[in-house]
């Protein structure tokens, strides 16, 4: 049985070191032993159970109580000791567990330093998303409710003049209603901005909700304000979630995670907004994996979102994380036209064009980290290869030819390039559905694909425990097969 071979495969008492300091028992009753409570969360993710199911299923299934070690008349504890469960261990508690189970397989030496796969896959949130309207009605709606303990004669006078503004404006248009709507918000955040912190504020419980519910607002007022710059506050429930473009639109999270090659076991594990720097992401994985661990990566092979110049440069650089990295450019569209590529550099800083003519001027534009080399206008005129260098060539009155903008990142972008035509670069390209294989099981197997909670907090314990519960599968697997092996051969 599974939970046979992942009783003697996993060192669970192991644990019991990362999930003490999150206990004191010297106050109170004494607790549901840790150890026990990690292992019912296991269950949960292994056969994709809420905390009533998995309870249920203990007090019936044998199996399940031989994983345990509970016996027949012991008792069980109750599911809502779950939630208090990973409410204490939170996100740290949880991380460290997971670097356990990669610990423990490195311990069988199943992992290996010769190449990790990087890859993301998108987590559907657990929100309904609502109108604009809707939105700034909710975190008015809250805003108000975090301030009644602070100020309840305020609150009730806010909460007249809502139901007003409600019939002033029920027949105007939606546009009118809005703004008349965030106007009233904007009123309301000016005064709870300027609401004195408590004397017991380190130990009430309501003054961070107001803090919470206040930053919310200022970022949803922000969002109306600057409605073209993306990352909005998608529902007040779960203001972490963004929409963002997987495939399809989404409102949600990515899961990015690191894969051993050798082993295909999980080594590490991050969760992003929607819309956040998967590529960047990469060089946080690697330096977690690292510090946990004290080993170091040889590789790494990422998808095209890895063509990023700072991110190579992070990567690659001996100074940096010293990697030796793979990943397909980006693609460039046909053209006769000379491209900033045909140009080559010269020793003092200069660009030399197809034609031979050297670039008399330049400027920085630091915002995207490159340089702006600008060539003669009298030799872009007359020049015979004009037309395949310039669309439309300068002026008579034009102070400038051919612009030509060279990203400070150039000689890592290109050997990027260089590097896909070596057949080092096919061989290890044909190893990358080893992560998109793992992904597609923590989500379709395990329950990763929709939140079950919400906040980026609570969705990344919940990608731990389902990326934990992969990683036992996987380490079961090879080392029974190890031992199968040895027997056959003894």
């Amino acid at each position: 049985h599974h939970l046979r071979k992942a009783a003697m495969v996993i060192n669970w008492d192991a644990f019991h070191d990362q999930l003490a300091p999150f206990y004191d028992d010297r106050l109170g009753q004494p607790s549901d032993p840790p150890v026990l409570m990690l292992q019912l969360e296991y269950l949960r993710y292994h056969y994709n159970l809420s905390d009533a199911q998995v309870i249920l299923r203990c007090q019936t299934d044998i199996a399940f109580r031989m994983f345990l070690q509970v016996g027949y008349h012991d008792q069980l504890p109750n599911s809502s000791s779950l939630c208090r469960f990973r409410a204490r261990l939170k996100t740290d508690g949880f991380q460290r567990v997971f670097d356990q189970v990669v610990a423990q397989a490195r311990q069988h030496n199943l992992i290996k330093e010769r190449l990790r796969l990087k890859d993301a896959t998108h987590i559907m949130a657990d929100i309904d998303v609502p109108t604009t309207l809707g939105l700034v009605a909710q975190i008015r709606d809250q805003l108000l409710e975090a301030a009644q303990p602070f100020d309840s004669e305020r609150v009730e006078g806010e909460q007249v003049e809502i139901e007003l503004l409600r019939q002033r404006t029920e027949s105007q248009k939606v546009e009118l209603r809005l703004e008349a709507r965030v106007t009233h918000l904007k009123e309301i955040l000016s005064w709870v901005d300027t609401l004195p912190s408590p004397e017991d504020a380190e130990t009430n419980k309501s003054w961070p909700t107001l803090l919470d519910r206040r930053r919310i607002a200022h970022k949803i007022l922000d969002d109306q304000e600057h409605p073209g710059s993306g990352d909005k506050v998608r529902r007040v429930t779960d203001s972490d979630a963004r929409r963002a473009k997987h495939g399809d639109w989404f409102d949600g999270y990515l899961l990015d995670i690191l894969v051993d090659a050798d082993s295909e076991i999980i080594t590490q594990i991050n969760v992003l907004p929607g819309n956040g720097e998967e590529a960047a992401d990469a060089i946080t994985l690697i330096q977690q994996e690292e510090a946990a661990h004290g080993n170091d990566v040889e590789a790494i092979s990422i998808d095209g979102v890895g063509f990023n110049g700072p991110v190579l440069h992070t990567l690659e650089a001996p100074e940096g994380l010293g990697l030796d990295v793979y990943v397909p450019p980006r693609e460039e569209a046909e053209d006769a036209m000379y491209t900033p590529r045909d140009f080559e550099e010269t020793k003092d800083g200069k660009l030399t064009c197809p034609a031979g003519q050297t670039s008399t001027s330049s400027y920085r534009d630091n915002a995207r980290a490159r340089t702006a080399h600008m060539f003669s206008a009298d030799a872009c005129r007359g020049c015979a290869m004009a037309a395949k260098c310039m669309p439309n060539p300068p002026t008579a009155t034009a102070k400038h030819g051919r612009r030509v903008y060279r990203s400070d990142y150039h000689q890592e972008l290109e050997r990027a390039r260089a590097k896909t035509q070596t057949e080092q670069y096919q061989a290890v390209r044909r190893e990358q559905w080893k992560v998109e294989r793992k992904l597609g099981e923590v989500m379709n197997c395990h329950g990763g694909r929709r939140a079950r909670s919400r906040g980026q907090p609570k969705v990344f314990i919940q990608e731990c425990m389902a990326s934990m519960a992969t990683n036992i599968k996987r380490m079961i697997r090879l080392l029974c097969e190890e031992r199968c092996v040895l027997a056959s051969e003894n």
